[in-house]
């Protein structure tokens, strides 16, 4: 059981990369192995230029302080990475031409907003991570001219509301990122034009509750993240549609109702984290569709850190636990919290034992 719990660990959702943060470690990892060429061949690098590099795509620069911004670039740059400069506003020429920029990485400044014109010099553009600025609104009319946006990144920033007109435009997303900002509610019908949407990561906001309809839109949604917000109830009508769903992340919510239908729909569900809420004991039946298919849940559950009152209601819970323990998190801190005769007992060793 140590060795499993070892392996489990992994899997805390504060140590996994979303797969939008992997592209970006790719991104990076490129540019050093390139300074590590450069240097290797005896080149000392200018500290106070970007690094840049070409290909037959076309040109790729990153600059960090202390190198200098560029007044202008290459025509044919396809990668720009702007970051730790502690920008609080950018030129209004700053991406003139470079029509075929597919790539904008402008993480780590401090900008607080944007022009609604912004983004029309670059019409192919397919990536931009804003991560850790202090954007507290987009201008409606951003992404106008950019339908062919795949990746949007606005993480750790200061956004306390959304309007739905703000993202008026992408109709390629795949992967959005709206995680540690200040949410507190989301509008209806935010997603509803997100038909390719694959990732949507809203964790370690200040979220109560979620719109119905939230994920009516993209209905190919293979990772929600939702973790570190104020949660208290999920409904059974918001994971409905998601048929694809492979990961779920409700964990550090405060949930203390979990509708009996609310997985219904997960067909293919790989993980499942409902921990360190405030569950005391789940409806029969919620469990029903999890863990039967040969690949369903194949990547684990966990339910650790609730207070769980193992009593009869948990009956259901107890026969699903005993045929998926094998795919159980952190059984050691899965316990009861009462009745008091089985307070601080594993759930586990309860549910084997009815």
């Amino acid at each position: 059981m140590e060795k499993r719990e070892a392996t489990m660990s992994s899997w805390n959702p504060e140590r996994k990369q979303s797969l939008v943060g992997w592209d970006s470690h790719l991104s990076r990892i490129f540019f050093l192995l390139l300074l590590f060429v450069v240097s290797a061949q005896g080149v000392t690098p200018n500290p106070e230029a970007c690094l840049v590099s070409s290909s037959v795509s076309g040109s790729s620069i990153s600059c960090q302080p202390p190198a200098q911004i560029p007044k202008s670039l290459p025509a044919d740059t396809i990668f720009l990475a702007v970051e730790f400069f502690n920008l609080t506003q950018l030129p209004a020429d700053f991406l003139q031409g470079i029509p075929n920029l597919q790539e904008l990485h402008l993480s780590t400044n401090r900008l607080e907003n944007l022009s609604p014109k912004f983004l029309l010099p670059v019409p192919q553009l397919k990536v931009l991570d804003l991560t850790h600025n202090s954007l507290t609104r987009l201008p409606p009319g951003l992404f106008r001219v950019s339908a062919a946006l795949c990746t949007l990144v606005l993480k750790e920033n200061q956004l306390k509301f959304l309007e739905a007109s703000w993202l008026h435009g992408l109709k390629a997303l795949q992967h959005l990122d709206l995680s540690e900002n200040q949410l507190q509610s989301l509008p209806p019908g935010l997603l509803e034009n997100f038909t390719d949407l694959l990732t949507l990561d809203l964790s370690n906001n200040q979220l109560q509750t979620l719109p119905p309809d939230l994920l009516r839109g993209p209905l190919n949604l293979e990772r929600l993240r939702l973790e570190g917000n104020r949660l208290q109830v999920l409904g059974e009508r918001l994971l409905a549609p998601q048929s694809k769903l492979h990961y779920l992340f409700l964990n550090d919510n405060r949930l203390a109702s979990v509708a009996a239908g609310a997985f219904r729909g997960l067909q293919k569900l790989d993980m499942l984290d409902l921990s360190n809420n405030l569950l005391t004991t789940v409806p029969t039946g919620l469990w029903t569709s999890l863990g039967k298919a040969a690949r369903n849940l194949k990547d684990g559950f966990d339910i650790s850190s609730n207070p769980w009152i193992c009593d009869q209601n948990l009956a259901d819970l107890y026969h699903w636990l005993v045929a998926n323990e094998d795919k159980m998190f952190f059984r050691n801190h899965t316990r009861c919290a009462g009745p008091e005769a089985l307070k601080g007992q594993m759930l586990l060793a309860v549910a084997g034992s009815h």
